[in-house]
């Protein structure tokens, strides 16, 4: 074993029997380099990752390389998922150095931790006109020891260019960007819109998750039909795709193809949780049920197979098993007729698009080119959706039986956010109080587990273990988190602990010089430089989740101070927005969250049992430019969301609407008055 037996990593403990004399990042690893004038050899990636595994078996358990790499390098291994910052920072100069990104990620620093050469994978020997590891390690050992000079002045070079990328803008605009950046975004994902098969682009397809958030929300309240109906067709097309696991739930990481039949099949919490959220707001949107089905799918199958006895998340399950990206969920028609019977069987085939000769590599992945209410009709077979339900569960348990794909069963706080978020949105809107006691159950983990006696969040969990300084996505998304509980529960609780996560915001990441939210907080470890996160990729960026928890909590509690720093944030943002839009799907939204966050919407009830009878009608429309709140029983709670709730009272023992534009209200709606309006308008 190497030095990375003593981590909680399931990542690094993958690497802990290879025959690379690999260190955990710290500063160990640098001392050694710079005693034995060796340069680093960085390797990033995560447990989930295919050419993470191709990489490792090639080349870091191959002996002849190993003992290169020991005797010329230092090598440091991290997780990308535990270490983030240090992820970020040198993706941006693999960006710089080759113009596109991905993991492995193999980059190569002098002893100030200045990066000077970098790549992706690579295999051993040379092959389809790459280069090989062996001849990359062979020419940057001889470029250390003879050229000494050129590598430190290239390393300054990019470290420079380095620490101007992660700021993203130094100076905010002299106004706060306008509705028609917002406008002018939309307008660009529908020129990009697969008009046929859904996504925008071309292949490889992922999710976009926020960009469909924001077409919704806009075509929502914009009441442009074409943008909800851009978002409906990437939805279905998803849905109908191989991308979902249509036997166990849940998706997977994006399509290689543009037809979404063959996907990346490693599943991550992160996708999952956000699209979930995604398909509840579509059905909001459109009342079209199969958009709940599909996100109660998902819901399901997370907390079937992903949540922890701890009442936490896993992180994600690997695309391989028994040494084979997707074997694990590919399907021969023998397998179906076996574990169906041939009439049920055929039929499922049939629907599923599994043949025999296959749809991917000789066998299949099940997808739905036709809906199942189609199918129905054209076979004309009664109760076919019932029927369909109970064989893919048989199914699923068959599969159940063959070798899983390994897991990640590491938690992290941002992450296990999103899917607190998730099902307590669905939870609300679906009527399920079963999602909203898992989404509480996790989140009181969360204050138990991963905050410390200060009130500080960490940033993993794992075997009892909390470690590692959670970054502002990690208290961004928790602090949505929590006032997506709030919605679903009435309980004003959740808006403390959101305006406490704000707090540390404000004090340890906010920019008090321009504004804006740095990734790590100012007593952090340093690194070279320090980022600024204003981009979606697969995440939503630090920046457009801490600007739209303060602007939320800003209309319940009235703290002007959060609404200060998610404007200064905006307003920061106001260049890139202009020219960077197509990456800023969740920015935009922040920003039209703010532009047009005019409404309050207070709902009193006599009592919980009347709460919980109304939650669903409250929260059946999706409202993204109104503030949602409760009132429980005679005395209005004061506490957090005091400023909003102020003298919201019951009237004659019956559920009371306040509607307020900027805290000034109509005409309290009592009783039955309230679901007519429920029903009709949007906000």
């Amino acid at each position: 074993m190497n030095r990375l037996s003593a981590s909680l990593s399931p990542y690094l403990l993958q690497h802990q029997n290879n025959p690379v004399d690999w260190y955990p990042w710290g500063e160990e690893a640098f001392e050694q380099a710079r005693q034995s004038d060796l340069p680093v050899f960085l390797s990033v990636g995560y447990a989930a990752c295919h050419w993470c595994h191709v990489m490792e078996h090639e080349s870091f358990e191959n002996a002849a390389i190993a003992e290169f790499l020991n005797k010329y390098f230092v090598s440091i291994k991290v997780d990308r998922e535990e270490r983030p910052d240090i992820d970020q920072i040198y993706m941006n100069s693999l960006q710089l150095m080759t113009g596109r990104g991905g993991w492995p990620m193999s980059v190569f620093l002098n002893h100030e931790k200045q990066p000077f050469y970098a790549g992706t994978y690579w295999p051993p020997s040379a092959q389809r006109g790459m280069p090989g590891f062996s001849q990359i390690l062979d020419a940057l050992a001889d470029a250390w020891q003879n050229r000494r000079s050129e590598v430190e002045a290239h390393a300054a070079q990019i470290t420079s260019s380095l620490g101007q990328l992660a700021l993203g803008v130094s100076e905010p605009a002299a106004s706060l960007p306008e509705d028609a950046v917002i406008r002018d975004a939309t307008n660009h994902l529908l020129d990009v819109l697969d008009r046929e098969r859904g996504g925008f682009g071309s292949a490889p397809k992922f999710p976009h998750a926020t960009d469909l958030e924001l077409l919704l929300r806009r075509g929502q309240t914009s009441g442009e039909e074409e943008l909800i109906n851009a978002a409906e067709l990437t939805l279905d097309a998803m849905a109908g795709g191989g991308i979902r696991d249509h036997i166990g739930g849940g998706f997977a990481r994006y399509s290689v193809d543009a037809n979404w039949l063959a996907p990346h099949f490693e599943k991550m919490l992160y996708d999952n949780a956000l699209l979930a959220a995604v398909y509840v707001r579509a059905f909001q949107v459109t009342g079209h049920e199969r958009h709940a089905d599909v996100a109660k799918e998902i819901l399901d199958y997370l907390a079937r197979e992903m949540c922890d006895p701890c009442g936490g998340f896993h992180c994600s399950e690997d695309a391989d098993s028994e040494g084979v990206e997707g074997k694990y969920y590919v399907w021969t028609v023998a397998e179906v007729i076996a574990a169906l019977g041939s009439e049920r069987g055929e039929r499922f085939c049939q629907i599923y698009d599994i043949t025999e000769s296959g749809n991917f590599e000789g066998k299949n992945i099940p997808r739905l080119q036709k809906t199942i209410a189609d199918w129905a009709s054209e076979l004309a077979v009664p109760g076919l959706a019932a029927e369909l339900a109970v064989d893919r569960e048989r199914l699923r348990e068959q599969r159940g039986k063959r070798v899983r794909p390994g897991r990640d069963d590491k938690i992290l706080a941002g992450w296990n956010a999103l899917a607190i978020r998730a099902f307590a949105i669905a939870g609300g809107v679906l009527d399920r109080p079963d999602y909203i006691e898992i989404a509480e159950r996790s989140a009181t983990f969360m204050l138990d587990k991963m905050t410390s006696e200060t009130g500080r969040l960490y940033h993993a969990y794992r075997q009892g273990q909390a470690h590692l300084d959670a970054y502002v996505d990690d208290y961004a998304y928790t602090a949505e988190a929590f006032l997506a509980l709030f919605e679903a529960t009435g309980r004003a609780r959740w808006v403390g602990r959101a305006s406490q996560l704000a707090e540390t915001i404000i004090t340890h990441f906010e920019d008090r010089e321009v504004g804006g939210f740095f990734y790590t907080s100012d007593d952090a470890e340093a690194l070279i430089t320090r980022t600024k996160d204003w981009h979606d990729g697969s995440l939503v960026s630090g920046n457009a989740s801490a600007t739209m928890a303060l602007l939320k909590l800003s209309r319940l509690t009235g703290v002007d101070a959060y609404r200060d720093a998610a404007v200064r944030a905006l307003q920061l943002a106001g260049p890139i927005l202009q020219s960077q839009a197509a990456a800023c799907g969740a920015l935009l939204s922040s920003l039209d969250r703010l532009l047009h966050d005019h409404e309050q919407w207070v709902l009193a009830v006599p009592d919980r049992e009347t709460m919980a009878a109304w939650r669903t009608r409250f929260l059946s429309r999706y409202r993204p430019h109104a503030t949602l709140s409760w009132v429980i029983g005679q005395a209005p709670e004061s506490g957090p969301v005091a400023s909003l709730n102020h003298a919201r009272e019951v009237i004659d023992g019956k559920p009371t609407l306040y509607r307020c534009q900027n805290f000034s209200c109509d005409q309290p709606l009592v009783g039955d008055e309230i679901g007519l309006l429920l029903q009709q308008t949007t906000s």
